[in-house]
């Protein structure tokens, strides 16, 4: 993994993988363009998401435990800001994804006390890194803000031995306003394991 690209100012890092429900919405059909894919095997390539942005998040420490800030308004663009949150426990070795939002924007923190291993695969076919596949490690040993676009296919795996939270800040509220919406959300976890391998 290396850095891409760093902002003195905000702090937000976008890495590189240099190594080779999630949700909680009804399955919904695989569009047309993605049947496709499915039936010619698509092949990755290990780098950057354009539009995913990891940030470090510190953790402060003093005699009564410690602190994390898990994001500012001022450091955020008014297009990923928050409109609504949720926290999630998930137990060692379970996956959660993979699945991906046609609108919304993921603002996830995984801070510990486990380890995560984050998984994203860019299928937007306009995009500068169309078929790029970013795998990293975050969580307790490596905590982190990371902003998931639309379009993006997105999973993660606890991959330490205890539970793990991970905390969600989206940019749009799940079903829309008043819970009246359809549920902005494909899931992949029933589609052929091999489009999206959790190695």
């Amino acid at each position: 993994m290396s850095i891409i690209n760093h902002n003195a100012a905000t702090g937000r890092l976008r890495f590189a993988a240099k190594t080779s429900g999630i949700g909680r919405g009804p399955l919904s059909p695989i569009p047309r363009s993605m049947e496709s894919a499915a039936m010619t095997r698509l092949e990755y390539i290990d780098g950057e998401i354009d539009g995913l942005i990891v940030k470090s998040i510190k953790a402060y420490h003093d005699d009564r435990g410690w602190l994390i800030e898990l994001f500012r308004v001022d450091d955020l663009a008014e297009a990923l800001r928050p409109l609504m949150s949720y926290a999630s426990m998930t137990l060692p070795g379970v996956a959660r994804g993979p699945h991906e939002h046609r609108d919304q924007t993921d603002g996830f923190a995984f801070f510990g006390p486990s380890d995560f291993r984050l998984y994203a695969w860019d299928l937007r076919e306009d995009s500068p890194t169309y078929l790029n596949h970013l795998r990293i490690v975050v969580g307790e040993s490596n905590p982190s803000a990371i902003w998931i676009p639309p379009g993006v296919v997105h999973a993660y795996r606890n991959i330490g031995d205890v539970p793990g939270l991970v905390f969600n800040a989206p940019n749009r509220l799940y079903a829309g306003w008043n819970r009246a919406e359809p549920v902005d959300e494909i899931r992949h976890e029933t589609a052929d394991p091999g489009r999206f391998p959790l190695d």
